[in-house]
């Protein structure tokens, strides 16, 4: 695959860029000028990526942030550089756009440029044996950081794709509030996992060997490192996350979260040809509607759906709930409200 990143909009673009696109724009560089003014420089956000033997998915932000004083040491530094910038700071602290990040992988050396909120989602040739790589990311006057990539054999004819809001985390809590309970909690010691999933993760890494977990939010980059810790603490497997920016894109005010999860659905599907997928959600939202259509769209590359059932509380909170059976597809389909239950159901139609 081509390398590939967004770029800033060129001159025609910003002629037809939405309003309040303009206007998150027009606050950033005032935010930006002020910020560097206060001696903040770029900080490079690494993300976990994922790729094949010949190719991989790079991902990162770019933000402006406090430099680390000089007698914190490197110690503290590669912490920053694992972890990312924490909690409210990482919505806080302000995105920089169309500045170069290199990206050294492989023998590889890349540069590409952040797109208008700092993020950096590129493709990039590289030949790479299946398993756990690192890729190094540096701009101009920050410290190189390392973000972990996990390459997919050729071999692996199964993988799963989950949910994280109410599927592998419990959030209880109306939808219109999710983004602004990720957004300020400063500890991920302050979420719940669901009841049973990790034990059901488990079991499926037990029955598959080898075989990918990506995590699809509609979550802004921003949490990506606190929900990689509390997957980590929580014995969930590792595997990248494929979150979004939040705010307005060139031609509407708020992005979609139902179409960012459809296109990386189809995405997946494209870059993976042999892999029959796992799709693990909950019966909150559009989760059944769009791993139904997804089963439809590509006959064959679905293994089973797994949904998990919210409580009647859980599901007034999320904004009601789906049923499965009004879906119609032929696909194995599996609901129970904990992940030990959904394990024994995969059991029975084979999957676990």
């Amino acid at each position: 695959m081509p390398a590939s990143s967004p770029t800033p909009a060129g001159s025609r673009e910003r002629e037809v860029r939405h309003r309040a696109a303009r206007i998150e724009d027009w606050i950033h560089d005032v935010r930006s000028r002020w910020a560097r003014r206060r001696g903040h420089i770029p900080t490079v956000v690494p993300y976990t990526g994922y790729g094949s033997t010949e190719w991989v998915r790079v991902f990162c932000r770019v933000l402006l942030h406090k430099p680390l004083a000089t007698d914190q040491g490197s110690k503290r530094r590669r912490r920053r550089g694992e972890q990312g910038v924490r909690g409210w700071r990482s919505f806080t602290s302000v995105p920089v756009g169309g500045v170069p990040v290199v990206i050294e992988i492989g023998g590889e050396r890349i540069e590409v440029l952040a797109d208008r909120g700092g993020v950096v989602d590129t493709t990039v040739p590289v030949s790479l044996e299946p398993g756990w790589h690192r890729v190094t990311l540096s701009t101009e006057g920050a410290n190189p950081v390392e973000a972990p990539i996990r390459i997919v054999g050729p071999d692996v004819e199964f993988g799963i794709i989950s949910d994280v809001d109410d599927t592998v985390m419990v959030t209880a809590l109306p939808r219109p509030l999710v983004a602004a309970w990720n957004t300020f909690v400063l500890d991920e010691h302050a979420r719940i996992p669901t009841p049973g999933m990790a034990v059901l993760f488990e079991r499926l890494a037990r029955s598959h060997p080898g075989s990918p977990v990506i995590y699809l939010s509609t979550g802004a980059w921003n949490v990506a490192p606190t929900l990689t810790r509390f997957l980590s603490r929580n014995l969930y497997p590792a595997g990248p996350l494929l979150l979004t920016d939040w705010g307005p894109t060139h031609d509407r005010w708020f992005r979609s979260g139902r179409e960012h999860k459809h296109e990386n659905l189809r995405r997946l599907a494209e870059e993976f040809p042999n892999v029959r997928w796992l799709l693990i959600g909950d019966d909150g939202q559009h989760d059944e509607e769009l791993y139904a259509q997804f089963a439809a769209e590509h006959p064959g590359r679905v293994e089973a759906i797994a949904i998990r059932r919210l409580s009647t509380g859980e599901a007034v909170l999320a904004g009601g709930r789906t049923k499965a059976e009004e879906h119609g597809t032929e696909v194995p389909w599996v609901s129970a409200s904990d992940g030990s239950t959904i394990a024994d159901r995969l059991a029975e139609v084979g999957v676990v």
